[in-house]
């Protein structure tokens, strides 16, 4: 269950985000779908704490380079994501496409970090972006390695949106192309969340703990090309497993 207060502030950092420009309070308060006192009261506490500034009177509020700076502090203290981002950077590269570490944390899939494709046309994701279990190759390679009863325990809470004519919309259909994915060694999205996207994901035992590694793009360059491109996640995977090892 979402803390109210605490959902809130995380949007309006995301709002900034998205909006890269300073925003007035009415605008704040729009974008949260927040009574202007509470936006209000939410601004200034993050003034006085050092989060936000006023860029002039009435010209909006943007933030400082305060949570930058606290970021770049916790990710410096990430050592083990510090270590896997060489390997991702270096996959991106060799399959061109956007790739992703991701894991099941809380009824769905969470990207941990992100590479980006160069590509004029890519699949665009952040770290810490979420995806429904039914449609994601991460969550399917990860289920397919899961004892039975860890694996019934995940997909209860398992919604079966359908988002094209080609989601995955019961828990068998489910269950069987994970079966499917057991027996391959990898999993697959082709359309199953967007119309022409197609993702590969094969999953990483990391000290018995289980993440995966995904790409993901249009379906006539990533499907057309899985095998080869599926050849350079596993090497990739099994580097990840050495450098943790090591």
């Amino acid at each position: 269950m979402e803390v109210k207060l605490v959902a809130r502030t995380l949007e309006l950092i995301e709002l900034f985000a998205h909006a890269r420009r300073p925003m007035p309070l009415t605008e704040l308060a729009q974008g949260l779908g927040a009574p202007m006192s509470s936006c209000l009261a939410l601004v200034r506490t993050l003034v006085a704490r050092g989060y936000l500034y006023e860029v002039r009177r009435r010209a909006g509020y943007y933030p400082t380079a305060k949570l930058h700076a606290l970021a770049g502090q916790i990710l410096a203290g990430d050592p083990w994501l510090e270590r896997v981002r060489p390997r991702l950077l270096a996959l991106r590269d060799a399959v061109d496409e956007t790739v992703m570490l991701g894991k099941i944390q809380d009824g769905a899939v969470v990207f941990l970090d992100v590479v980006e494709s160069t590509q004029p046309v890519h699949y665009a994701a952040r770290p810490g972006e979420r995806r429904p279990l039914h449609t994601s190759s991460v969550a399917k390679a990860i289920l397919a390695r899961l004892p039975a009863a860890e694996r019934e325990h995940v997909l209860a809470a398992a919604q079966y949106t359908r988002y094209t004519d080609s989601t995955l919309t019961t828990r068998d259909a489910l269950l069987a192309d994970v079966a499917r994915a057991a027996e391959r060694g990898w999993a697959s999205n082709v359309g199953e969340s967007v119309v022409d996207l197609t993702g590969l994901a094969v999953a990483l035992d990391l000290g018995g703990e289980w993440y995966a590694l995904c790409l993901a793009g249009p379906t006539p360059r990533v499907w057309g090309q899985h095998e080869a491109k599926l050849v350079h996640m596993q090497a990739a995977a099994e580097a990840i497993r050495r450098d943790r090892e090591g």
